[in-house]
Parts: C-alpha cells; sequence; structure tokens
C-alpha cells in the first residue's frame, strides 16, 4: 500500500512494522505537512469479527487518553474496506532496540524511563485502561529522549464485558503476569507486573524467564524466581532492587497497588543516591549598576561641566524613553495580534457527552470544530450516543481542529450460547446473567425429558445483543391422546390421567338422543391419537339429558378486604384429581363479600368445592348431588 493515499489525505511512504492484527506505515498528513504513523488493519481481516472488535477497542481505548508519554489518537475512520488509526508519529527507536545495541542501561537512566512508563500507565490506569502487553517492544524511545507507551491493541477496557476467546493469554510471554499465564484476565497490577520485568531487563540486559518455547517460560512466570540482579549487575542500588522485586512479586496481592506508589519509591530510590529526577530551574541573580565616574569631572566642578553632564543625562532619557515608546508598541502589536488570534481563531470544546450524534454534530459546528467518530458498542448508552470525547469539555482547540467522539453504535453483541439439553431453570438463568430477553413454548418430544431444552432462537454462535429476544422450545414430553369417546365422564378421567393429560375444567353439553347415552363423552378436542405435550387439557363435550343434569346453589362469603382480590371456586368429584368445573370472581374493596352461583354436575357423585382467595385455600366444602341446600360459607 506504499504511496497510497488515504481518504484523500494521508500519503503513506514505507512500512514500519507489522504486526498480528494491523500493518504501520509512516506517512504524511497532506493538509499538515506533518509526519503520522498510520495503522491499517490487515486486508484478510477485514470481514473478521474478533479482529474487527479488537482494532475497534484499540481505537476506543486510545480515543480516552491523552498523555504526553502516550502515543496519541489522532483520527480514525475507513477509507473503502481499509480500517484505519492515524497515531502521532514518534521518530527513534523502541527501547528493545536501545536495550540491544547498548546492553544494560544504567540504573538511573534505567529509573527515569520506568517513571515515564509509570507515568502513562497511571493515566492509562485512571481513564480504565489496562495495557495488558507492556514490553520494550512498546515503547517508543524518540530521539530527543522523550518516552512514549504504544500499542494499546489488546487493551481492555476495565469495565466491560467478558473477555473475547482468544484474548486472555494475548501478552508476549517474557513480560506478562503471572495471573495471564494462568489464562485469568489481566488488571492494572499486571501492568505493573509487566513494567518490572522491563526494568529488570534494562538493569541487567536481559529478561528474568527465558527458554525453548512459549509455555516453558510462562511456567517460569509462575513457579520460578529470576536471577539476583545483584549477580548480573553489582553496582544497582539495593533500594532500586527492593522496587523491581516488588513490582514483578507473583501475588497480585503483594505487588504495588498502583503504577503512582510504584514511581514515587523510584524517585525515593534514586534520591537516595543523590540522583536528581528533574533538573532545578538556575536562579536567576539581580546585580546592581555601579556607578559609573565620567573622566575628566570632579565633586563639584564648574557650572558648565554640570551643564554638560546635565545635558548628556538628558539625551540618554530621551533615547531610553524612546526605546521604552517602541517597545510598549511592539508589545501592544504583538499582543494585540495574539488576543486577536486567541478570540478570532480558537475555540472552545463543548461538552456533548451524552448526547444524540445530531445534537452533539450542531454543537461542534456551532464552535468551529469538526468531529472523528469511534463507533463502540455499549449497552450503557443508546445507539447513536457520544459516550466520550476527546478532548474534554472547556479544552480550547483552534477553529477547524477535531474532536474525536466515541458514538454508540449499538448494544454490545456477543455469541448466543447453547442452550440446548440444559434444564429450563439452568438456560433461564443463563440468559437471564446475559439481559437476554427469553420466552419460552413447549413442544412434544419422546427424545428429549419433559423441563429440558429441545430448541432455541436465535442458533447457538449467532451473534446477538441485550435487546435480542430469545425463544426456547422446551420438550413438553409425549402424550397420545386417548379416544374418549362413549366413555362416562369417571372413566373419561381415569383415562386422561393414566395418559399423562388433564381435563379443561369447563365441560360442554350437547343434547342426548336416547337415556342411555346420558352422561357419556359425545366429542372431544384434541382429537384421538394426537400427539401432543404432557399435561395437556382435554376438551370434552357430554351428552345430557336436561332432566337429568343437577343443579346446585352455592352461596360463598369472602371476608371483606381493602384491596381488589380474585377468588376461584373450582369443583370436583370425590375420589378424583380432575376438576370439572372452575369459576373465577374478581372482587374489588366496594363490591359485595356474598358470592351467590349454580354449579352443573352430570352425575350423581359426590363432589367437593374448594374456594381460593387468592392462592390461599380458604374453604373446602363435601356435598351430594341430591342435596337440595349446597351453600357454602368461608366465614363457617
Amino acid at each position: 500500500m506504499t504511496e497510497k493515499i488515504l481518504a484523500d489525505r494521508y500519503r503513506l511512504t514505507e512500512q514500519i512494522g507489522m504486526g498480528g492484527m494491523a500493518i504501520v506505515y509512516r506517512a504524511v498528513d497532506m493538509r499538515t505537512g506533518h509526519n503520522v504513523a498510520v495503522k491499517v488493519l490487515r486486508p484478510e481481516f477485514n470481514e473478521d469479527r474478533e479482529f474487527i472488535s479488537r482494532f475497534q477497542r484499540e481505537a476506543e481505548a486510545a480515543s480516552k487518553m491523552t498523555h504526553h508519554n502516550i502515543v496519541n489518537l489522532l483520527d480514525v475512520g475507513m477509507d473503502g474496506e481499509n480500517r484505519y488509526l492515524v497515531m502521532e508519529y514518534v521518530q527513534g527507536k523502541t527501547l528493545k532496540e536501545v536495550i540491544q545495541e547498548r546492553g544494560r542501561l544504567n540504573a538511573p537512566l534505567a529509573c527515569q524511563i520506568t517513571i515515564r512508563i509509570l507515568s502513562a500507565l497511571e493515566h492509562a490506569h485512571r481513564n480504565g485502561i489496562v495495557h495488558r502487553d507492556i514490553k520494550p517492544q512498546n515503547i517508543l524511545v524518540h530521539e530527543d529522549g522523550h518516552i512514549k507507551v504504544a500499542d494499546f491493541g489488546i487493551a481492555r477496557i476495565a469495565d466491560s464485558a467478558t473477555l473475547t476467546r482468544g484474548d486472555n493469554v494475548m501478552g508476549s510471554v517474557h513480560y506478562f503476569s503471572p495471573e495471564q499465564a494462568r489464562g485469568e484476565g489481566a488488571t492494572a497490577v499486571s501492568d505493573i507486573y509487566s513494567t518490572g520485568i522491563v526494568l529488570y531487563e534494562m538493569l541487567t540486559g536481559k529478561v528474568p524467564y527465558d527458554g525453548d518455547n512459549p509455555v516453558a517460560v510462562a511456567m517460569q512466570h509462575l513457579h520460578a524466581a529470576p536471577t539476583p540482579i545483584q549477580n548480573i549487575a553489582p553496582d544497582v542500588p539495593p533500594t532500586i532492587i527492593r522496587v523491581c522485586m516488588k513490582a514483578m512479586e507473583k501475588d497480585p496481592a503483594m505487588r504495588y497497588q498502583s503504577a503512582r506508589d510504584m514511581a514515587q519509591d523510584l524517585r525515593m530510590a534514586l534520591e537516595d543516591r543523590g540522583e536528581r529526577v528533574a533538573m532545578p530551574e538556575p536562579e536567576l541573580s539581580v546585580r546592581q549598576p555601579k556607578p559609573q565616574i565620567v573622566p575628566g569631572e570632579k565633586t563639584g566642578g564648574n557650572s558648565v561641566s554640570r551643564i554638560r553632564q546635565e545635558n548628556r543625562r538628558r539625551m540618554i532619557r530621551m533615547a531610553l524613553t524612546g526605546l521604552l515608546t517602541i517597545g510598549i508598541l511592539t508589545g501592544l502589536f504583538f499582543g494585540g495580534r495574539a488576543i486577536y488570534r486567541q478570540v478570532i481563531t480558537t475555540a472552545r470544546v463543548p461538552d456533548v457527552t451524552g448526547m444524540d450524534l445530531s445534537e452533539a454534530d450542531l454543537l461542534l459546528r456551532r464552535e468551529g470544530l469538526t468531529y472523528k467518530i469511534v463507533s463502540v458498542p455499549s449497552d450503557e448508552y443508546a445507539e447513536n450516543t457520544v459516550s466520550l470525547q476527546n478532548p474534554v469539555a472547556e479544552s480550547t482547540l483552534r477553529k477547524g481542529d477535531s474532536v474525536i467522539l466515541r458514538v454508540s453504535s449499538g448494544p454490545i453483541a456477543f455469541a448466543m450460547p447453547n442452550v440446548i439439553n440444559m434444564t429450563q431453570a439452568e438456560a433461564t438463568e443463563l440468559l437471564d446473567g446475559k439481559g437476554l430477553k427469553v420466552t419460552r413454548d413447549r413442544a412434544a418430544s419422546g427424545d428429549i425429558a419433559p423441563g429440558y431444552v429441545m430448541g432455541q432462537v436465535p442458533a447457538p454462535d449467532d451473534m446477538v445483543t441485550r435487546d435480542t429476544a430469545v425463544t426456547l422450545t422446551i420438550s413438553g414430553g409425549l402424550a397420545i391422546i386417548p379416544d374418549l369417546k362413549g366413555q362416562t365422564l369417571e372413566a373419561a378421567e381415569i383415562a386422561l390421567l393414566n395418559s399423562n393429560l388433564t381435563l379443561t375444567p369447563s365441560l360442554k353439553y350437547m343434547d342426548a338422543q336416547t337415556p342411555e347415552m346420558h352422561g357419556t363423552v359425545a366429542a372431544q378436542s384434541p382429537e384421538a391419537d394426537n400427539r401432543v405435550v404432557e399435561n395437556t387439557a382435554v376438551t370434552l363435550t357430554l351428552y345430557a339429558d336436561p332432566d337429568r343434569l343437577i343443579t346446585i346453589p352455592i352461596s360463598v362469603r369472602i371476608p371483606e378486604s381493602d384491596s381488589t382480590v380474585k377468588v376461584r371456586i373450582g369443583t370436583q368429584a370425590a375420589g378424583s384429581t380432575v376438576e370439572i368445573d372452575s369459576r373465577t370472581y374478581t372482587l374489588a374493596p366496594e363490591d359485595s363479600r356474598l358470592i351467590e352461583d349454580t354449579l352443573t354436575v352430570p352425575d350423581g357423585r359426590e363432589y367437593s368445592y374448594f374456594v381460593y382467595v387468592g392462592d390461599v385455600l380458604q374453604e373446602q366444602k363435601s356435598l351430594t348431588a341430591q342435596e337440595s341446600d349446597g351453600s357454602v360459607n368461608t366465614n363457617e
């Protein structure tokens, strides 16, 4: 891609680096003429969701940080299928190249470099960013001596969702922490461990752990002790060694808990040796002018001499006054021009965080500023809402400069879990924990045990978000509808129970053509031989001779209540668990507490009446169909 021009602005001049995810080019910003570094996602990953997500994560991490020891993000965008990041260009070498060329560094220089790495990490950690890949290859040494931390390509936003697959052991094996070697997530103290390894390498010229393969090196991080620094570099002060070894503790709780704490101890270690962390400003001295004696003049000389002396002084004063006037006018000119530039060509950055992108666009353009968008999924911010800006509000920029906006592209996408063959409770708990909205239906299955998931939409590994509607199909077992036609109601109840089925508690009746048909099943739904889930309710229609149907009046009194209550009256034959009738009543506080109704039963069996208020059994009463007074009073 050398000599290609991206976005009609960045002319790529040479390739300066290549990683597993991206290719880095030196480029010229044709608008400003400045050299920049352009990181382009490798073409083979343009359709790879994982690598695109990692590339976006680098842009997100960089957009949250502005620091003099961090390679700062200048622009982000796409040109055709090419995704790119524009970073400041650092003319110099990597710290790894410096160590390879010079061998071990002297202790004060190694400490100074480490302090600047820690300064960058402190800024990143305060912004919720864990670098996870601190190593000398990612530390840039500018030719003027400035230190810059680069490559947040696998940085992790500390409060975001679960690690993506393959990200848990990404750092270079010689520098990653024991917890990363175990496959656990990295934290801020993991970055401090890696910084300790880098300091060790600067002090000794070699890494503390090495081996024939990555697994061997990882095992040393977990179990081995490094060669003591004093054995390799006896001139390193013990105070500096103690700082380095504390940073390299295998137990995270024993390390420095912040980059600031480690930097402070390094400064104290330097001061113990008399090394200055920063050179003080030179003192300014004010010298008094010595009195000048004009040759040939004496104190108390004649008046001519005094006049000449006075004239000479007057001329000097006039010259000084003229020079002072010129200085003032020059100052006013340049000061006025500076004020003009300050007022006319600068702009204050408005606070657009939390705004819809269209609102942010209006405010920024009103201030004469442009903007670049970094699209990042978010469960916290609605789609097209600004979640972060850089620079922050009230910063001063030149008109025409760009503000980088992190804009929500919608909820975070993740792979749909596979819940098939889980129990309904297990699947619901897992999906609820991911914020998914779950509905369930049941289906007949002779292969999957009842209560287990036999199907799901979306399918496993489909990309979903928190707003995706998920439907689970739960096995209801398998039941075959028996042929109940011609059977008595009692025989039909038994047949349904034996088939793991139940009865719809609302019998239907049709006129019997002969007396013998009374009380037998005339029709059923579903029809016989249908395959259904277990516990399906079957609706029956009975033949009935109107003169032989038994109607029983009931009278139920419900306790007073200040709230609306639901009352259910269920009816079933003695010795049966199948309800043949069920009535539900909703009573408001002002409604009568007395319920009067009639129940119809098709035969002369003894029946029971159950009265539920809410879900609480209030009363149970057994009556025979021959009784004329079938009243039930729940206050008895």
